[in-house]
């Protein structure tokens, strides 16, 4: 912690309460879907067996071996103590991307890119919509920042704002200039503090519709706070790919009025 109030210390400020509230997580007994991607496309009214899923995975396969031909690692715990995106939450991306033609889509939390990677492809496939990223890169190991978008060719880039910061500084602002985002992806700080301060922002201005995809919700229970709050909001747990986390998917019925934060 205290190098990262060296380093970045108008950022730093935020860890701590992020710290604290830590003590009070705990895990939450999911009801697990593994039949999660069949239910995800009834979800977003579209018919399964879905293509779209092999050009994922290819996808997915490639920008690894892209990382990798380049001599950068890739991976569970690669970028410090966090993690690149699993194949499972690259496929859901992709598929909800694809599938809704969104016109607005924001991340929390950039890394390397994969997921960034994902959906740029996916706009570029759609020949529209523009993606938002907000991203901190890693505070204790500064040389982890050089690696942020790397996986980000330059031909998706014209799709591409990238704002460096927090989310706790930078989300607010963005969403009132932006008015409505169509898809939201939170892979950030993965805390129930975090994860329901972005839910409740991205909650107030998430399109009829619209879809959230929220990873990492092992370990706390922010993402099930928020979702057992929601108006209209349909849910579904999922497992990644490699058995090690789980990530949630929220979709707000076109019908909904109210989700929390509003």
């Amino acid at each position: 912690m205290a190098g990262a109030f060296v380093t970045n210390p108008r950022e730093a400020v935020h860890l701590v309460p992020e710290g604290v509230a830590s003590y009070f997580e705990h895990p939450v007994d999911y009801d697990v879907d593994e039949a999660w991607e069949e239910h995800l496309h009834g979800l977003l009214g579209m018919p399964w067996p879905c293509p779209e899923r092999q050009r994922a995975e290819a996808l997915w396969e490639d920008v690894a071996g892209e990382l990798r031909g380049r001599g950068l690692e890739f991976g569970r715990h690669t970028y410090g103590q966090y993690s690149d995106a699993d194949l499972s939450l690259a496929r859901a991306v992709w598929c909800t991307v694809v599938h809704l033609r969104p016109d607005v889509v924001v991340e929390t939390g950039v890394a390397r890119g994969i997921t960034s990677r994902i959906i740029l492809e996916a706009l570029e496939d759609n020949g529209e919509g523009h993606l938002w990223s907000v991203d901190l890169p890693h505070p204790f190991e500064r040389e982890l920042g050089a690696q942020t978008g790397a996986a980000v060719p330059r031909h998706c880039r014209s799709r591409w704002s990238y704002i460096e910061g927090s989310s706790r500084r930078r989300l607010p602002h963005l969403l009132r200039r932006l008015g409505k985002v169509d898809v939201f992806v939170h892979d950030s700080l993965h805390t129930a503090r975090n994860t329901r301060f972005e839910m409740d922002r991205i909650g107030r201005v998430l399109s009829p519709g619209g879809v959230m995809l929220v990873d990492d919700i092992s370990t706390h229970q922010g993402f099930a706070d928020w979702a057992s709050k929601a108006s209209g909001a349909r849910t579904l747990v999922c497992p990644s790919a490699d058995g090690e986390g789980l990530f949630g998917v929220v979709r707000i019925t076109p019908a909904a009025t109210q989700v929390p934060g509003r």
